[in-house]
């Protein structure tokens, strides 16, 4: 049996649910054996009988009762050598609020029934401290490549999240387009719903359907375009929905090149350009819990270069929406 621990709050968890402590601290510990705990007084705060439910305090001491080694799960998995080197490779910036990334196309962020390699699992080999528990900011699609932030803390991470659902961020893409698109400027307003069965779900344009759907604003800008086929944008989704951009400019006749599944055969143009996703998280602008203003921006991947490289686009357009 382990000992009785007392262990201390730290600032990160002020706030923090009781419950929720001890999934982060004892993954391994059953919710009905953290209530049977908590039913005999076996856990304590600052030596008071709790509730699963109570907010925890800064500073505040949580006693810890002996728990059977056998009750515990073996440890999970270490990142292996060659993800930590590859994770880390991808690190544009870093400070004691969070860690920026460039996220390549066709990795997942996080996992799934059929995903095993992800960068949620490969987020401990940033840590700098050992009890340091990185957490994802925001997400970017499986094939969607480019800045991807990381919070260092629970705080820093709840700050960020409100700033961006506050839409306090300015979060720039780069995209080639199907045809171009007229006016060459404007703000996209339409209302989105999933449908299908999970894993394999869409996302369409719906009105609100037993309030279901989700209202959503994209704004574009065309930058440049190639003849009257194809043309690069810069897109600004000013709220984040599942698959937002993607949906708004398929609905307004322009789908990204690459997306069959909401382009259809249209987004398939051949030729040089191949059959790759051509959406690229640019830049985003935001404020940090530590009062700067974090401007970052991620370089195009490979397939997306070439095809800038092949039409000749200007990669250095300046900021698309300067007085937004």
């Amino acid at each position: 049996m382990s000992p009785v621990e007392q262990k201390r709050v730290s600032d990160d968890e002020d706030g923090l649910r009781l419950d929720r402590w001890f999934k982060a601290h004892y993954p391994e510990l059953a919710h009905g054996q953290l209530q049977k705990l908590l039913r005999t007084g076996q856990i304590r705060v600052d030596g008071a009988r709790v509730k699963a439910g109570v907010r925890l305090q800064s500073g505040q001491s949580v006693r810890v009762p002996p728990m059977a080694p056998a009750s515990r799960k073996a440890a999970p998995p270490k990142v292996s050598r060659d993800d930590e080197a590859f994770i880390r490779s991808l690190v544009l910036y870093q400070d004691d609020d969070v860690i920026a990334l460039n996220k390549p196309p066709g990795l997942a962020v996080q996992g799934g029934s059929k995903t095993h390699r992800h960068i949620d699992a490969m987020l401990d080999a940033l840590a700098v401290d050992p009890g340091e528990q990185l957490r994802l900011v925001h997400r970017l699609d499986k094939d969607t490549s480019g800045v991807l932030l990381i919070a260092r803390s629970r705080k820093a991470a709840a700050e960020l999240g409100k700033a961006l659902k506050a839409h306090r961020a300015k979060k720039i893409y780069w995209a080639l387009v199907v045809g171009v698109p007229r006016p060459e400027e404007g703000d996209i307003e339409a209302p989105l719903a999933k449908r299908g069965p999970s894993g394999g779900e869409r996302v369409i344009i719906a009105g609100d359907e037993g309030g279901e759907a989700r209202h959503a604003v994209t704004r574009y800008r065309l930058i440049e375009s190639a003849g009257r086929e194809l043309s690069w944008v810069a897109l600004w989704p000013v709220t984040g929905r599942t698959h937002q951009l993607r949906v708004h400019m398929a609905a307004i006749g322009h789908p990204i090149v690459g997306d069959g599944k909401y382009g259809g055969a249209e987004a398939h143009p051949g030729g040089d350009i191949g059959g790759r996703l051509q959406l690229h998280a640019r830049r985003i602008e935001i404020d940090l819990p530590s009062g700067k203003l974090l401007e970052i921006e991620a370089p195009l991947p490979p397939h997306m270069a070439e095809t800038w490289r092949l039409f000749g686009f200007d990669s250095d357009p300046g900021d698309p929406f300067p007085d937004l």
